[in-house]
């Protein structure tokens, strides 16, 4: 059995070039340096899309942790005095409040976790957008856990045979449907316009393997 670890994704817009395209050099060597130097992590990374830093973390703490949810709030803050120091524009605008509560959540910047038992071979996709819809990963993941001809290995291993079952979700009246791959592909394709990237979202793909063992 694998060690537990924690993956964190937290990001906002702290400051950035006119246009909110891009993230000044000083504030990604910044947060950079912050995360390398706490004691709380076992690795980071720090990237941008558009003018959104994203601290990418893994750790052994639980989820909603207190210590790591401050230390992100710290590097937005160390962040934000270099773009105010640097006249960036809109300097610390995804920070809502001035004082840490113990929870990042409600405070403005963006915040993704999941606790997993680590295997000896853990690849993971972290999908990282600025200004797009909420459907902005809908084909990326239709072609990776339906799509034999983008994932070989739905059709190369057995135990993927059983497929996935994507919910939907309806964003406009808040609705969902559960359609089962490959047996009602063209359904989720066509039913749920997959392509529309403002009133429908792949909220959740589960492993039916896993459901059936479960």
């Amino acid at each position: 059995m694998g060690k537990k670890i924690t993956l964190s994704v937290i990001k906002a817009d702290v400051g950035s070039y006119v246009g909110h395209s891009n993230v000044y050099p000083a504030l990604l060597e910044k947060a950079q340096g912050i995360l390398s130097g706490s004691p709380h992590l076992i690795d980071a990374c720090v990237t941008h899309v558009g003018d959104d830093i994203n601290l990418i973390m893994t750790h052994e703490f639980e989820r909603n942790s207190g210590e790591i949810h401050q230390l992100a709030w710290d590097t937005f803050q160390a962040c934000t005095e270099i773009a105010k120091k640097f006249k960036l524009y809109g300097a610390g605008q995804d920070l809502l409040t001035d004082a840490f509560s113990g929870n990042i959540k409600g405070l403005g910047p963006g915040v993704a976790e999941m606790t997993i038992e680590e295997r000896r071979s853990e690849p993971i996709i972290i999908f990282m957008a600025d200004k797009t819809e909420p459907g902005a990963w809908n084909l990326p993941l239709y072609k990776i856990f339906a799509d034999p001809f983008n994932t070989a290995g739905l059709v190369i291993d057995p135990n993927m045979h059983e497929g996935f079952r994507f919910e939907v979700r309806d964003l406009i009246e808040n609705k969902r449907v559960i359609f089962s791959t490959p047996e009602e592909i063209y359904d989720l394709l066509s039913s749920c316009s997959i392509g529309d990237l403002q009133e429908v979202s792949l909220n959740k793909i589960k492993y039916v393997q896993s459901l059936i063992k479960n």
